[in-house]
């Protein structure tokens, strides 16, 4: 029987008769089979112990441990009375037969209430899975241990026991909906899963080893990544041990799922990994969900700006202009009256008569564009001078003549021609360029279009035939992956569009003259 088949099988031997404990069933195995922890937060009362009684039932041999801690629980409740006879040899040994130290599976309730003799030994056993007995560290059998508790720890002693139990899951009443079947069951039998299905020692290392070769892939990295910068502004915070402990997870749940390497189907998981309040768990449900289609290749926000960038770019060429040229290229411009000239500037006149800048000494001579007829120059600038027999101007205590400034053309005002303005046209192998690298994208986005309908095509059968995934993520999962298609679908008519922008651009004439 290949192991994902015995393993379903297993899941459902465990879940029979269970209302409404399809999800923790699932993580309580899955812990057993990553060699991690479960912590049961809720009321009394909603089977928490049960679960954990059921757990037992998976594994062929191994002792099951079961106790329930108070304020005044004292280190012998959990790992043993002291050995008489070891004390009246001067050893400081306990008796763990039965005990904690030689369970393969055990449940502990209200954990949150071990205090400070206990809790150095219990950090140990569940992190090393080793025991100090005396002079002595044994080493445990311990596969998993299901705490539980009606409430959240409080003090930073409890902090690394806490953190302890990778996987957390909030343990609610059955519903109203569910509570009908749970007063039809009958009796309250145990379920009782066939000896084959049942895990050894063995297997469980099995697992565990083979679970390491499982691939990383890139895309999990910077999920993991962008997961971590959101819980950190979120105020979330999990430690670096536990993320270590998250990706060997995901490996043992890749590889019961019969896959070589993590999806991020298998993230479905997070979100009972790396809360610290309950209310946490929707927050981090909601932001892997919205990932849900992305990949670290084709993340949509990034490519929304990459293709804004090509669109700036497009916008910049089409809008982009160059002076006109005619056949001979020379440049062209346009006159007063709005004719193409190749002249460039021309002596300004007004009703035929030249216009004439001010002196040289005005600060602005132009006359706001207007000039200066001679009349008009020689009643504001200049006087008669007796001695020089002509009307003349002062230029820094020299007298100039006035009929000597108007011969130089250096003085006459100057309207210059604005350019004639044309679309910039491109060559041929710069439009190919633009062409080759846009299109590119386009091609891009239509193949990961192609993945997002193969993923809704295939989802639900996907998702109904992952191990630990319950059947109901199918529908807000394919929700999701639709929302994300339509988003994709919008960037590729966008890149679409400028692709065929840049093949539509001005092409220059390449001239056929020898």
């Amino acid at each position: 029987m290949k192991l994902k088949t015995k393993l379903k099988n297993l899941r459902d031997a465990l879940s029979q008769n269970l209302i409404e404990r399809d999800t923790p069933i699932r993580l309580t195995l899955l812990a057993a089979l990553s060699g991690e922890h479960l912590l049961l937060l809720g009321p009394p009362g909603t089977a928490k112990s049960e679960l954990a009684r059921r757990l037992k039932q998976a594994f062929n041999g191994g002792n099951y441990f079961e106790r329930l801690l108070t304020r005044f629980s004292v280190p012998e409740e959990l790992f043993g009375p002291l050995s008489i006879k070891a004390l009246e040899e001067d050893r400081y040994e306990r008796l763990t037969s039965g005990y904690l130290p030689t369970a393969t599976v055990a449940f502990i309730d209200e954990i949150f209430k071990a205090n400070s003799a206990i809790l150095n030994s219990l950090l140990t056993l569940l992190n090393e899975r080793e025991f100090d007995n005396g002079v002595n560290r044994d080493k445990t059998p311990l596969s998993c241990v299901v705490g539980a508790s009606n409430e959240l720890p409080e003090g930073e002693e409890l902090d690394a026991l806490y953190d302890r139990f990778l996987l957390r899951y909030q343990v609610m009443p059955v519903s109203q909906k569910g509570f009908a079947q749970l007063l039809s069951l009958k009796g309250n039998p145990k379920p009782k899963p066939d000896l084959e299905l049942r895990l050894t020692v063995d297997e469980l290392q099995e697992i565990q080893e083979s679970a390491e070769l499982v691939k990383i892939p890139d895309d999990l990295i910077v999920l993991l990544q962008e997961l971590r910068n959101f819980l950190s502004e979120q105020q979330i915070y999990v430690s670096d041990r536990r993320w270590r402990k998250v990706v060997k997870l995901l490996q043992v749940a890749a590889y019961t799922n019969d896959k070589n390497e993590i999806s991020i189907w298998d993230c479905w998981l997070l979100q009972h990994c790396l809360w610290a309040t309950p209310e946490q768990r929707e927050v981090i449900f909601d932001w892997y969900q919205s990932r849900v289609g992305t990949k670290a290749s084709f993340n949509p926000e990034k490519f929304s700006k990459l293709i804004a960038a090509w669109e700036k770019k497009l916008e910049d060429e089409k809008n982009n202009q160059t002076q006109a040229r005619d056949e001979e290229g020379n440049l062209l411009y346009v006159n007063e009256q709005g004719e193409t000239s190749l002249q460039e500037e021309v002596f300004a006149e007004s009703n035929g008569e030249a216009l004439y800048l001010a002196p040289p000494t005005e600060k602005e001579r132009t006359n706001q564009g207007k000039g200066y007829t001679k009349d008009k120059f020689i009643k504001q600038f200049c006087q008669e001078v007796r001695t020089h027999g002509n009307w003349c101007y002062q230029n820094n205590g020299q007298w100039v003549k006035a009929k000597d400034y108007f011969a130089d053309d250096e003085n006459r005002l100057v309207w210059e021609y604005e350019p004639m303005m044309q679309a910039t046209r491109y060559s041929q192998h710069h439009i190919k360029g633009r062409v080759e690298e846009t299109d590119k994208i386009v091609k891009d986005i239509t193949e990961y279009l192609a993945k997002i309908d193969e993923q809704i095509s295939s989802l639900t059968q996907t998702i109904n035939e992952h191990l630990w995934i319950t059947p109901g993520f199918s529908e807000p999962a394919k929700s999701t992956l639709e929302q994300t298609r339509q988003t994709v679908e919008a960037l590729r008519v966008r890149m679409t569009s400028v692709r065929d922008g840049f093949s539509n651009l001005p092409v220059e004439e390449v001239s056929t003259e020898p």
